[in-house]
Parts: structure tokens; sequence; C-alpha cells
């Protein structure tokens, strides 16, 4: 198909592929001089080793004591030696080789998969995004970044035909690992790949989004990868409680009610969470961006566009590692992709999209590869950009020498009276506003078909479905005239008011497609404000009702091409359920709101020359 063109996905078929990724999430999201072999064989049956690869297992200590359960897969050449491939994960490990890329098996690596301490056969207490210890003062000390080192410690200690070099990368929770371990890192630690990672979850992974709480993905994975009751440190993957998620979770009420019926206190994160509604000492703990300090491993930090769980962990992680490690080689990749896609598929669509080529190989053979090779095997000089990124728009692959580049130009787009968009600010003499009633009984569906988890592809769905909703404000620009590409975070700078102290504001940038392409809505960035939270994450504070007030934020980084013909959309509403929890539209706890909390509220966006509305882009010149 030619690039740029937009064809649709059979459901059935995504749904195919959908849950083989889900299964494959279950397996990736997320020292002493010897260590005891354990029986390589299990009661589990196991898929097939890759050609030419044996398996060992072992059961390594770390410096306190605490072993972990890992498997080695190693080449049965023996007329060489082979760098070591490290994936550290929280999922099971037993049959997670059955997703090497073949273009890794096939150049040959010593292949290890380590659970964390506390999950599956690994010894010790899971801890969620285990905080960093920036100061070690005994053996008991320990963290992620102290048991990758152990770990590689071990490894290339102890494992046969090793070259000394050690590469770490994981996906998802496991990128959280992967950015983990390059702290303080291991001198044998020469490149590390931390994809999707999460960072930080209450700013913007997949719990919390500017202090929202994103309500169907948390319930979904705690629910069901928490500690469980029978303390079996597991993950009970499971079909999901309903079909109809807009319905479960509206039916479920207030979010103590999750607890009371349905988790039942199998989840100590969820009542963890429940009591830290705020960006806490303990969410400031878990947060590991500000701990990428002087780096030494090289490090590529990959993710998706349409990655709904963790482009906030890619982004900050490459850009903590380009500010406080300024000397070390530091990649970004962002390609047309949901969550862990990449190693999921071909990434040659998503939902109704379709993106011309297999992305996800064209990612793995000329960047993913050839980094590890360069570090593991070669002089340490891949020939790779600062950043390459794919354009949503034009179907096409970009390489630039920074992220965002300094080739962009800052652009304002204005909200105008009676539904425009345009550069141009609203008139002198134009007033006014726009209204609605936002009711928390009736909140906007996230998705048509109202899917009960996140879900995988709903950033790529077509969103007329709100067309017709009056708790929608929809505005556009008249068809562009020649192509835009909007390249870099998107700022909306809102002017507001509300009859509640509290609510949400949710901003969405839509490409709406011309009626010879399928007048498609098509989703380029959505993102949540939760209104206390306006002024900082820790402190939150109350809307004045009827007050003009100012919510400015930051959405995540686009690439996208809106083209000649086409349609800018911005589209404003104060829900987006079940991806984020009702808000009861009262300055409170929501996580101890009741039900007769939740209460109707009169919205008002300005866009009068005083309050002008408006968002900041960055936009890429023609040609550069």
């Amino acid at each position: 198909m030619a690039s740029g063109t937009t064809s649709i996905v059979p459901k059935s078929r995504w749904l195919a592929t959908s849950a083989l990724g889900t299964a494959f999430a279950a397996l990736i999201l997320f020292s002493t001089s010897s260590a005891p072999a354990i029986a390589a064989n299990s009661s589990k049956e196991m898929p097939p080793l890759p050609a030419g690869y044996g398996q060992s297992r072992f059961q390594i200590a770390m410096r306190d004591g605490v072993r972990l359960d890992t498997i080695v897969l190693s080449p049965t050449d023996t007329t060489r030696s082979y760098p070591i491939l490290l994936m550290r994960t929280p999922y099971e490990i037993v049959g997670s080789w059955s997703y090497l890329e073949p273009a890794f098996t096939a150049a040959g690596y010593i292949f290890v998969m380590q659970s964390v301490r506390g999950r599956y056969k690994s010894e010790g207490d899971f801890i969620q995004m285990t905080p960093h210890k920036k100061v070690k003062r005994s053996r008991t000390d320990v963290d992620a970044s102290s048991d990758t080192f152990d770990t590689i410690d071990w490894l290339v200690k102890n494992i046969p035909r090793n070259n000394g070099r050690v590469g770490l990368r994981g996906v998802s929770y496991g990128g959280f690992y992967a950015a983990a371990g390059m702290i303080d890192a291991h001198p044998a630690l020469k490149a590390v790949s931390p994809q999707a990672p999460q960072a930080d979850w209450f700013a913007g992974d997949d719990v919390h989004h500017n202090g929202a709480f994103m309500l169907a993905s948390a319930f979904s994975f705690f629910s069901m990868c928490d500690r469980r009751a029978d303390h079996s440190h597991t993950c009970a993957w499971a079909a999901p409680l309903a079909t109809d998620g807009y319905k479960f979770f509206l039916d479920m009420g207030p979010l103590s009610n999750a607890d009371a019926n349905y988790l039942h206190g199998q989840s100590p994160e969820w009542d963890v969470m429940m009591s830290h509604g705020t960006y806490d000492e303990l969410w400031q703990a878990r947060n590991i961006l500000t701990h990428l300090r002087d780096i030494q491993p090289a490090v590529l930090a990959v993710s998706g566009w349409y990655d709904a769980n963790n482009l906030y962990g890619a982004l900050h992680v490459f850009d903590a590692v380009r500010r406080n490690s300024p000397r070390t080689h530091d990649t970004l990749v962002l390609g047309p992709w949901a969550h862990g896609q990449w190693v999921r598929d071909k990434g040659e669509s998503l939902g109704v999209l379709r993106f011309g080529s297999a992305t996800s190989t064209d990612f793995i053979e000329t960047i993913e590869l050839p980094f590890f090779e360069a570090y593991l095997k070669g002089d340490a000089r891949p020939n790779l950009p600062v950043s390459r990124v794919f354009d949503t728009g034009r179907n096409s692959w970009s390489s630039f020498d920074a992220w965002p580049p300094k080739a962009a130009e800052k652009k304002t787009l204005y909200l105008r009276a009676q539904g425009a968009l345009g550069f141009e600010p609203p008139p002198p003499a134009g007033t006014g506003y726009d209204e609605y009633i936002s009711d928390p009984d009736h909140p906007v569906p996230f998705v048509r078909d109202h899917g009960f988890d996140m879900d995988p592809d709903y950033m790529a769905q077509d969103q007329r479905f709100t067309a017709n909703r009056s708790d929608v404000l929809t505005y556009q620009t008249a068809p562009l005239t020649e192509d835009l590409t909007v390249i870099g975070p998107l700022l909306p700078r809102l002017v507001v008011s509300s009859s509640a102290t509290d609510s949400d504001w949710v901003v969405k940038v839509i490409d709406v497609h011309p009626e010879d392409a399928g007048a498609i809505q098509e989703l380029v960035r959505g993102d949540v404000m939760r209104a206390k939270f306006r002024n900082g994450l820790s402190k939150p504070v109350a809307m004045q009702p009827g007050q003009a007030t100012n919510i400015d934020f930051t959405m995540l980084d686009v690439y996208h091409t809106f083209k000649k013909g086409h349609r800018i959309m911005v589209q404003l509403q104060s829900s987006w359920f079940p991806l984020v929890d009702r808000n009861p539209q009262q300055f409170e706890d929501i996580y101890g709101a009741r039900a007769e909390d939740f209460r109707k509220a009169t919205q008002r966006v300005f866009h009068s020359p005083d309050h002008a509305s408006h968002i900041d882009i960055g936009i890429l010149p023609s040609g550069r």
C-alpha cells in the first residue's frame, strides 16, 4: 500500500494479535563465586529452545544472600566467545525465549532471563517500582541497581565463553529494570535499552497521568499481577470480569468499592495507591528519573507514538540521560506502535491504520541489533542518530541530531468562536466562551466498544463516536492548503471555569481526514489534567467556582504531518471513561469519595482576547 494511506484492519484480526501481545506482556512487561544449578526441566511444558542453543538454570545469590532465579541460553557452538544479553523481569521467565528475535539468535548471544526478587522462583520481597537507594551503607541496602550489578558480576565470572561484555534490555516493567540497572553500573555493562520503561507512576506512566488515575489499566493489572492472598508472587492472568468496561466501572461506583467488592484485600498495591492520592514521598521515591545521572553504558530508549502505557517513560528516560550524562551515547527511537508492539509483530498496522512497511522489522535490523553489536562485539561506534522517529502522517522514518529537533518552530493554535481553530488570535472585539455540562454519571467513553482494559489500539481508533455528545467541545481548522508537520510536545494553555471545585480537562488533538480518504478522525495525541494538580502534583488546590482559571500542562510529544486537505481538530471534555477514573467534581480525596459526592458541573472554556485558550505546538519547516 502506498505510503501515507489508511485502510481498515478487521477488528477480529486485531484482537487475535492483541491476545498474543497480552501473553507476551506477561513475559517482558513489565555476588558469590558460584551458584547452585537447578533442574533445567520443569513440570511446565516449555517451547523449544532456539536452534543452536542450550539451557542452564541457576539461583544466583545477591549481596544480601537472596537468590534470584535465572535462566541462561548459550550457543552450542563452543569455538568462540559471546556477549551476554540480560533481561530482568517481574514476569514468568520460563518459555520467554519464544520471543527472542531471530536476528539476535542468529547473530549469537548468551541470553539471560532473570525473575526479580520476590517474583516466581526468586527469593526475597517484591516491591513495586523498587525505590533506588543512592547511599548503600551495608550489604542489606539493596535495590534493582545492586541486583543488576551482582547478577552481571556473577555471570561474567561463571558463564563459559562470555566475552566480558553485557547488554541489558527490557520492555514495560522490564524497561524499568533496564533503566534502574544502568545506575551505578557494573563495568561490564556496555549497552542498555529501556523500552517503554515505567519511570514515574504518578506523573505520566500507566497508573496516573498528571495526577489523574488511569482506572482501567490499573485495575486490570493489579487485580491480576499484584501479590495475591496465596503469596504465590505470580501473575494470575485471566479473562476480564466484564466485556463492557464502561458499564462495569460505572456500576462499581466510587473507587473504594473496588477493594470491597472485587479485590478483597488481595492487592496490597491497590491499597497503597488508594492511601496516597498526591505526589507524596512514596511516589517521589519510586521516580527513577531523578537517579539517571553519570550513566556510563550507552542508552537506546524505545517506545511507540501509540504507547498509551509508557511513552512518558521512554521520552523522560532519554531526556534525563541526555541532560545529566552528556558524554553518554543516548538514542531515542519512536515508531508507530502500541505498547510493546515492536516485539510482538512486524509493525505494519495498528487498529484502522496501516503504516506502509514492516516498521518493527526495520527497527530491529537497522537500529536495535546494530546498537548491541557495536557495543558488545565491535568498536562501540554505531552509526546511529540521536533520534530516529516515525512520522505518523506521512508514514516515513526521519533522523535528527536532537529531540525535539532544533529546527522546530513554535506556533500557537487558538480556540475560536463557533468551533473554529486557527493560528490567528481572537479578534480584539471577540468575546465569549463555550459551555457544557459534565455529568459523572454519564462520562464520555474513551472507546466506542467500551473496552474493559486500556485497549492497545485506543489511540488509533476513529474518534467520530463522540461527535454527537453535548459534553464534548470541538474546534477545527479549515482544510489545510499545504502539509503541516507538528513535532515535539503539545502544550495546552486553557482558560476555563467550573461551577465545581475540581474537575478534569481532557484535550485531544485529532487529524480529520477528508471524505475521499475515509473521513476518519485520527487521534494524534490525547491527555488529561486534573485541575486540583494544576499548580503541582504534591499540593492540590481547589478551583474557585465560576472563576476563570488557567489550566496549563504538557502533553506528550508527537511527530505527525497533517496533510493538505486534512483539518486539525481539538476536542475538550471533562471525562474519558474508564481510561481515567471519574472525578466527583468536588475538591476532595477522590480515592475516599462517596457515591453522593459525584455531582454535575457547568464547564466553560474561554476564547476571548483576554482569556485566549490555545495550544502551543512545534512546527517543522518544509524541507527540514
